[in-house]
């Protein structure tokens, strides 16, 4: 199990972004982290009150957006516009090449996280989804995004599962892989935990290869993120 530290990852301040980088991206590179299997890009940014990335395009590439608060607006070139928040996800296929705008409409900062996963295969038809997911209640795994949907997930061309917990301080859990050879992206969004006797604290990400069971005993209220994906 590998642990990258909230303060180790790539960071920019543009005055009107924030940006932490846990993989090489733009002006960030490290050779030793490029990607985790099919996991290419966590960025987590903070932008501020009516500034955004204007539009840009991307190609095979699914990509999620998570707004953790404030309000995110998308708009492309497929005519798809509208308004995410904490709450609710997006999942953008690129695909065979698509145009897009991120902007915050708001005037109090947006803190959203953009994760990139390569697709199962290049060329695909572009697509927008996005869902508002209700609060599953404590101690209680929510998949969020999946390749084929289940449990009320957004779908994603990749065999990829994306799931949230939120845990009361005491409690103990451990996360059960959907896929028995992916690996395993755990990014602790806020609170402490004790995860396989090493301590995660807030924005520390844990990257767990196939076969190794991440035990989870909380320390805090917390908020995980899980991010499961095939290795090659």
């Amino acid at each position: 199990m590998e642990i990258i530290r909230a303060w180790e990852r790539g960071f920019f301040d543009h005055g009107w972004l924030k940006t932490y980088h846990t993989f090489s991206f733009a002006d960030y590179y490290d050779p030793a982290r490029i990607r985790f299997g099919k996991l290419r890009v966590v960025n987590d940014d903070t932008v501020e009150g009516l500034q955004g990335f204007g539009m840009h395009s991307h190609r095979d590439m699914e990509i999620i957006s998570i707004p953790l608060y404030g309000k995110l607006e998308h708009e492309d070139s497929e005519g798809n516009r509208g308004i995410i928040e904490a709450g609710e996800i997006q999942v953008m296929t690129a695909g065979t090449g698509i145009m897009h705008s991120e902007r915050n409409p708001t005037e109090k900062p947006v803190n959203f996280l953009q994760i990139w996963i390569f697709p199962e295969k290049k060329d695909l038809k572009p697509s927008y989804e996005q869902k508002k997911f209700e609060n599953p209640g404590w101690n209680t795994f929510q998949l969020l995004v999946s390749p084929t949907s289940t449990e009320g997930s957004l779908g994603i061309h990749q065999n990829a599962f994306l799931s949230q917990l939120f845990t009361e301080s005491g409690k103990e859990t451990s996360y059960r892989s959907y896929e028995p050879g992916n690996g395993l992206f755990l990014f602790l969004l806020k609170g402490s935990i004790i995860l396989n006797s090493q301590r995660i604290e807030k924005r520390d990400t844990a990257l767990l290869l196939p076969g190794e069971i991440p035990h989870i005993e909380s320390k805090a209220e917390s908020h995980l993120l899980f991010i499961e994906v095939p290795m090659n």
